[in-house]
């Protein structure tokens, strides 16, 4: 029986569930390898993994302070300012929450009442447009366009207003990859500052870069402290996607509001994988400059593969993914293209649709993730291969 939908509350009758989380599923149903969802197949160090057995067997077991240890907050703060030069304090300025989904999520509800305009760009990460139904956010979509996934400042300038109470920022982008210049968030932060308008930057990837310059927080801009809410997290940098620990680095009056979301939705991380996260944290230089060689690494041994299977796209420049454009004849759309594909092809990816509104800007597109052993790749991208024929086959079936 089919219940009707007054039983649902609205804000999540205009979403279904996520793509790229189905796309898992397909790839297990059909024995693909998985280049859908952001998760790596290899661990964490192995010193961050002993840290967390050790965590749990001295007994770090029970809740923790519920923004999080007083050691891992110290831990990122450190970091921060390290690394991204974000001045902080570790009791005013931090929450740790139960991923950078989490931060997202607490940060929207923490500043926005429901009418409020948030600026995305769009390609977006799918979570974004959910996240802004459930906080009542009214989305003012701002383009980056293809091949070069460049933005153009006048739609920009265009899309701020009197009503814009923030604007989200992703950098490294997924899924283009795009790694937002200094003077483009330059322009970002003039903006803001016109508009009284808060930055939500998230920054889940700043340690998986290939261009020749530095990862530029918007916080560190001129003006932007006070009005930037810098979300991070151990997901991507430590390959640890199902410990879900993530921060918000914000002031505090920012964090107050924050950390009574986060209180509400999920009182606190795991304590004990919170007391390994500080180890990961802290750990050398090396570690880091290591992480950028391996994954710029990566993405020369895959990308060569999408060009010989006929894709079309644009390197990235951050992030592990890739969108690239397929040949739509014989397919519906990409959510139909992908879906051949994990069938009869043996990859999973994302159809691109899902970072779109409309849909239908996507609907050439699919998304491919790199994050993977350089044997998985290999795997991949000889199944790749065999696409084109396989198409071939395909078209002289169905004509």
């Amino acid at each position: 029986m089919t219940l009707s939908n007054h039983r649902l509350a609205g804000r999540v009758q205009y979403f279904g569930e996520s793509v790229i989380r189905d796309m898992t599923r397909w790839a297990i149903r059909h024995q693909a390898v998985n280049l859908a969802q952001g998760m790596p197949d290899y661990d964490p160090p192995e010193e961050i993994k002993e840290a967390a057995c050790k965590a749990i067997r001295d007994g770090f077991n029970q809740y923790a302070v519920t923004w999080g240890t007083p050691d891992l907050r110290q831990a990122i703060s450190e970091k921060i300012k390290r690394f991204n030069g974000i001045a902080s304090h570790p009791d005013r300025n931090i929450t740790v929450c139960c991923g950078a989904t989490e931060c997202m999520m607490a940060s929207l509800l923490a500043i926005i009442n429901p009418g409020d305009e948030v600026i995305v760009f769009q390609p977006f990460y799918e979570n974004y447009g959910p996240d802004g139904l459930i906080s009542g956010a009214k989305p003012v979509w701002v383009h980056l366009k293809g091949p070069d996934w460049s933005l153009d400042l006048d739609e920009l300038r265009d899309a701020f207003s009197d009503r814009t109470k923030a604007i989200i920022i992703n950098t490294p982008n997924n899924p283009t990859g795009k790694v937002f210049t200094r003077d483009e968030l330059s322009v970002i932060a003039e903006l803001c500052i016109k508009h009284d308008s808060i930055a939500i930057a998230d920054e889940i990837y700043e340690h998986i870069i290939y261009v020749n310059e530095p990862h530029v927080s918007i916080a560190t801009l001129p003006g932007m402290e006070e009005r930037t809410i810098t979300i991070g997290g151990l997901s991507k940098t430590f390959s640890m996607t199902g410990w879900r620990l993530g921060y918000c680095i914000a002031p505090e009056d920012l964090t107050n509001g924050i950390r009574k979301v986060h209180d509400f939705l999920t009182v606190g991380a795991a304590h004990p994988l919170q007391v390994a996260g500080a180890a990961a944290m802290r750990l050398p230089d090396s570690y880091f400059a290591n992480l950028r060689h391996e994954y710029q690494r990566r993405r020369d041994v895959f990308l060569p593969y999408l060009t010989e299977s006929g894709f079309r796209f644009t390197s990235p420049d951050g992030a592990y993914y890739v969108l690239a454009e397929f040949d739509r004849r014989g397919f519906e759309d990409d959510v139909a293209f992908s879906r051949w594909l994990v069938e009869h092809g043996g990859v999973a990816t994302v159809p691109a649709s899902s970072f779109y509104s409309p849909k239908t800007l996507g609907s050439h597109m699919i998304r491919f993730m790199f994050a993977k052993q350089e044997a998985t790749l290999h795997e991949a991208g000889e199944r790749l291969r065999r696409v084109p024929e396989l198409l071939k086959t395909r078209q002289r079936t169905i004509s």
